[in-house]
Formats: C-alpha cells, structure tokens, sequence
C-alpha cells in the first residue's frame, strides 16, 4: 500500500503540472473558436457506399488544407450510385499561413464529425475557416440565407464611431476580392466570400451582409452577419469579437484554478498518509 500510495502521488504531481501547463499555454488559438454549425436531417446508414464517400471528402479537406486554402470536391467511390455522390469543400480566412490553415481544418473537421454524425450533410464555420458537405451540389450556387448574426451590446449614438464603422464597411463594399479587411482608427472589419462563386455573385453576397449588418446591429460596437457563402464582420477593437471568449475563458480559468487547488490538497494529505506509513513501517 505504501508503493500505492507513493505512485499516486507521483501521478497527481504530473495532472498538477499539466494543468498548470494548460493554464500557461493554452492549446486552441482563436481561429479554431466556434461560429456556427448544422447538419441535415437526414442521415445516412453506417456501412454504406455514402458513408465511404463522406469519409473520403472529409479525408480530402484535411489533405489539401496542407498547400491550399480553398478547394472543392466531388467524390464518388468505386460502387456508388448517383445518390451516394457527396460534395465537398473547405476555406480558410485569407490571411492565414498553410499551416495555420491546416491546423483549422483539422480542429473543424474533428468537431463536424461529432456534430453532425451519420448526417448526409453538414457546415462548421471555425474563426479562421469553414468546412460543408453534402449530398445535393451546392458548388457554384450563391446563397444568402443568414446562417447567424451577432451584434454586441448598443453603446448609443457615437458619431464617430458610426461615421468610421460606415467607412470601413464602404471599403468592404466595393470589393474586386474573395477576402477583404480595412480599417479606420481604432475600427476594423472584414469579408470574405467562399471561392466557389464567381466576383460577381461574391459582390452580390457581400453587398447582402453588410447591408443587413448596417440595418441591424445599429450603434453596436461590434457585429457578425453570416450568410450561407460569405460574411462580414467589423469591430472597434478588431475584426475578432471576442465579447463570448472573454467570459468563457474567465469560467475556464475559474474551473481550472479550483481544480489545481483540489489536487494540491490531496497531494498533502497523500503525502501526510505516505510518511505515517513509512513510520509505522520504521517500527
């Protein structure tokens, strides 16, 4: 028992100072923060030639995430029939690295498997890039339905705030590009359009988002409009709005910091428990 007890508290030492290493550095960077995601109704039977087919799309985005940050897919495998065909595609926010590409996609496509499990079709929107697919093509088709908006809290009628927000989003308006960002002061903004619409339906959907922006985040600081192929985004203290993360970070500290104090108590009281055996032991 006493070897027991010394080997556990050599193991509660390594959670303490993993934790504790959590706490440091923590692992998910804000392009991997949640948007929106959602899957169809309908789904598929396990075993199936449509199963391999969303595997093999899925295992596609991964793989060319790697070098490119767009590409689209159509994929049907040896033995499927024309239902079984799933298309496929994945964008990254145009000013990452191909491996910061990557490292999103990766986290997207993991969280897309448990959301949307056995589903025909699914979307995930990560901070820094978006992953869908589905048995209907959807490639080439524009698309603005609002798939999520959020606005922060009105702060009034500022009208220097307005009147650089509207700059920025006037900027953003006259594209000529699927990724944009523009800035005045301390206000900054950014669209981006998913690369399987032409300039011309990307303008279209663009002009859609931050017109709906405009219209219903008014004074807000900070607003997301997120339509089904592309979104815009401002804010007065960058185009990250950050408003949810501050508070979930501060729960997670909150968690973490009570959980290290827990296992600092038991590896006390382990400790206590391990020299009284070893005096009984003595005897």
């Amino acid at each position: 028992m006493n070897n027991s007890i010394e080997a556990f508290v050599q193991s509660s030492s390594f959670t303490f100072l993993l934790i504790f290493s959590l706490l440091i550095h923590p692992s998910t960077s804000s392009t991997t923060n949640f948007v929106y995601g959602g899957c169809t109704q309908l789904k598929f039977t396990p075993g199936t030639p449509y199963e391999s087919n969303v595997d093999s799309v899925l295992t596609s985005v991964v793989n060319s995430a790697a070098t490119a940050n767009f590409n689209n897919f159509k994929i049907s495998l040896p033995g499927s029939t024309q239902s079984d065909v799933v298309y496929g595609l994945f964008q990254c926010r145009g000013d990452l690295s191909n491996d910061d590409c990557h490292d999103c996609i990766v986290h997207a496509v993991s969280q897309l498997g448990g959301i949307c499990a056995d589903t025909s079709g699914g979307a995930l929107q990560l901070d820094g890039c978006f992953v869908k697919y589905d048995n209907v093509s959807f490639l080439g088709v524009e698309d603005k339905t609002v798939v999520m908006k959020k606005c922060g809290p009105s702060t009034g009628y500022n009208s220097d705030s307005l009147t650089r927000r509207d700059a920025v989003l006037g900027y953003l308006t006259a594209g000529g590009q699927y990724f944009r960002v523009g800035g005045s002061g301390n206000v900054q903004g950014i669209v981006q359009c998913v690369q399987d619409l032409s300039m011309g339906q990307c303008q279209d959907c663009v002009s859609e988002a931050i017109g709906r922006l405009k219209n219903e985040c008014g004074t807000s600081p900070w607003g997301d409009m997120f339509l089904a192929k592309c979104y815009a985004r401002y804010s007065e203290s960058g185009y990250h709005s950050g408003s949810d993360n501050s508070n979930d970070m501060e729960k997670t500290l909150a968690i973490i910091v009570g959980l290290i104090a827990g296992v600092a108590l038991i590896i006390v009281l382990l400790s206590a428990l391990n020299k009284l055996f070893e005096k009984k032991g003595g005897k």
